[in-house]
């Protein structure tokens, strides 16, 4: 026999409701997933693909608001690199200084390298340093931009507010397996998103029949299986101030 749950996940300003099915010989609701079945090996890593790249957005929309800092960061020809391993031995100093200078930061930092230039570059966000000071530490080249992030994101001509789920993406794949090892370094202080405990489904739901948004939030996007796995969004409003 099966039994239908449910479970929420918080990160930042977007909610995330799951159901699915579980064995009724569970033995902890809490920490059981859905089944999943696989026709090839392929299909397998692209779903281990999609629980990292999962992991890596929440952790983005938990750590990170407009407030935050998105940087590009270039080597110059005097300081570049060729390997990865020589760009990470770099990598590593530069937040070590960042967060001497701003011991509370939080740091998510990537390594690429540009389709055209094939040079090695950086990606970073941060919370908590100012740009003068991303300026000031970053001695090996130039910086091409250090910018806010978008209060309001669009996905398919819908405002998602500040879930930055697309920007995440874009940094996740900027790996290649050149670069071995992670796909992002972070500082050991940044927070983790929120999850509630799995809760038995009481009611029937499809993608025309979603469960309630939590106050204050929307719902803007709905995904399913055949196995009768299914996903709900939901993104927190953004107030509007009305004029005194």
């Amino acid at each position: 026999m099966r039994k239908r749950v449910k479970k929420r996940t918080f990160s930042g300003v977007v909610c995330e409701q799951e159901i699915y099915s579980i064995s009724d010989r569970a033995k902890n609701d809490i920490t059981a997933k859905p089944r999943l079945r696989f026709n090839t090996e392929e299909e397998r890593e692209q779903h281990k693909l999609g629980i990292s790249r999962r992991k890596h957005a929440r952790l983005v929309n938990e750590n990170f608001s407009p407030g935050s800092l998105y940087s590009t960061l270039t080597f110059d020809n005097e300081n570049e690199v060729h390997t990865f391993d020589e760009a990470k031995h770099i990598r590593d100093l530069f937040v070590r200084r960042l967060k001497y200078a701003r011991p509370d930061a939080v740091i998510f930092i990537y390594l690429g390298r540009g389709k055209n230039t094939r040079r090695i570059h950086v990606h970073m966000l941060s919370e908590g340093i100012p740009a003068d000071i991303i300026n000031k530490q970053w001695i090996y080249g130039s910086i091409i931009s250090v910018e806010n992030l978008r209060e309001h994101n669009y996905y398919g001509g819908v405002d998602y507010g500040c879930d930055y789920t697309g920007l995440a993406n874009y940094l996740f794949d900027h790996w290649t397996p050149e670069q071995g090892g992670h796909r992002w370094k972070q500082t050991r202080n940044a927070r983790t998103p929120e999850k509630e405990d799995i809760a038995e489904v009481k009611r029937i739901y499809s993608e025309k029949s979603s469960p309630q948004a939590p106050k204050g939030y929307k719902l803007v996007e709905i995904k399913s299986t055949k196995y009768g796995y299914l996903y709900f969004k939901y993104v927190k409003e953004v107030q509007k101030v009305t004029p005194s």
